[in-house]
């Protein structure tokens, strides 16, 4: 896997991570307005599943020089997370805890997100 001029060295020099890392931090920032019920449910899941999938990209990235099919394997797991975070955005809208608007732009950077995970999935093989 080659960046434009130089060899990646880390997980975090992938666009499809500085993507995920960005809206990590939106729905963590986010999410911690949310009613104090939710902190240790629907909020702490939203946090954890939006930051999985860079910590599974972290984790199989450097796992890639072992094993080509590990790094394969944490991509199809941040795959999940990021169909997970589907879910919980919609849960997050459905309650009342974030707008429309909010929701419309998650659910279009995950999706985007989860295409990049598959397009690199694919380059693997």
């Amino acid at each position: 896997m080659e960046k434009e001029g130089s060899y990646i060295k880390r997980a975090k020099d992938l666009e499809v991570y500085r993507r995920a890392y960005a809206v990590s931090l939106e729905v963590h920032r986010a999410t911690l307005v949310f009613p104090k019920i939710e902190q240790y449910a629907l909020a702490d899941q939203m946090r954890r599943s939006s930051k999985a999938i860079c910590t599974n990209l972290a984790e199989g990235f450097a796992k890639q020089t072992h094993s080509r099919p590990e790094f394969a394997r944490f991509i199809s797991m941040a795959l999940g997370s990021c169909s997970e975070m589907e879910t919980w955005i919609s849960y997050a809208f459905d309650l009342g805890y974030i707008t429309q608007r909010q929701r419309d732009e998650w659910l279009q950077a995950y999706a985007h997100i989860y295409g990049m995970l598959v397009n690199l999935r694919e380059r693997l093989k």
